[in-house]
């Protein structure tokens, strides 16, 4: 399932980040991907969406993951009510879509985005895509109760790792090494915040590279029982990682 034309409710179905021009360059020579400009600018992978380029720089500069909802408001209150706060308020989108920014109890920064003309992600789950994201947070306990209540998450540890199901929800790839119902993993650390997994050939040389084009390596490749995965930041410190899946 790495072509998608949607996704369901309380599915991850975008990621993008804000910091203008110069990461066109970066990523498009990491990843291979083309940019197509605009007001806001899309990543593509054989002319398929895979992320979004916003035009205007925010700081610190992030990666955002967006998770889909039926309604952006009603998705805002529930975030307020499970003890979460917006970091925006819910506002139209380009795309005729509605979103919000909002942040989880820890202040992991997240959108929940009512979908418009865009669907998300055209390409995931292949060399050169978004995976999955990844949540660190300081209170796995915490993040559980308000992932549950605000999507209907449910969780299952898997080694050091926590996986956040979807019951019902299919997607992934056949082969791999966890459920098609997960949506997203939690790991424990000391600050709370959202990063994207893209997959790759292979992390070592995606690593080296990064670090040619101006980027850094966080976190060195290392394996990781179903893969081999760096933690990187892009010339303006945005986090991503990048994992080799066997």
């Amino acid at each position: 399932m790495s072509q998608r034309s949607g996704y369901k409710r309380g599915v991850p179905c975008w990621v993008d980040t804000w910091q203008g021009e110069a990461a066109a360059g970066f990523y498009t020579e990491l990843f291979g991907w083309e940019a197509a400009r605009g007001e806001y600018s899309m990543f593509r992978l054989r002319g398929r969406d895979v992320a979004g380029l916003g035009g205007e720089p925010v700081e610190p500069a992030a990666w955002t993951t967006y998770i889909q909802v039926d309604d952006a408001d009603r998705a805002a209150d529930a975030v307020t009510e499970a003890g979460g706060s917006l970091v925006r308020q819910p506002f139209d989108s380009l795309d005729g879509g509605r979103l919000a920014i909002a942040a989880d109890p820890a202040g992991g920064v997240f959108a929940v985005w009512q979908l418009g003309e865009h669907s998300g992600a055209a390409v995931v789950n292949e060399p050169g895509a978004w995976a999955m994201s990844i949540l660190s947070t300081p209170d796995p306990e915490a993040a559980k109760a308000f992932y549950g209540a605000v999507f209907g998450w449910e969780t299952e540890s898997f080694g050091p790792a926590t996986m956040f199901r979807l019951p019902g929800f299919v997607g992934g790839e056949p082969q791999q090494p966890v459920p098609r119902d997960v949506v997203a993993v939690m790991m424990q650390g000391d600050a709370a915040a959202w990063t994207p997994d893209f997959w790759v050939h292979g992390a070592d040389a995606v690593a080296t590279h990064a670090c040619e084009l101006g980027g850094s390596v966080l976190m060195p490749p290392s394996d990781t029982g179903v893969g081999r995965t760096a933690v990187l930041a892009d010339p303006a410190g945005a986090v991503f990682s990048v994992s080799k899946v066997v």
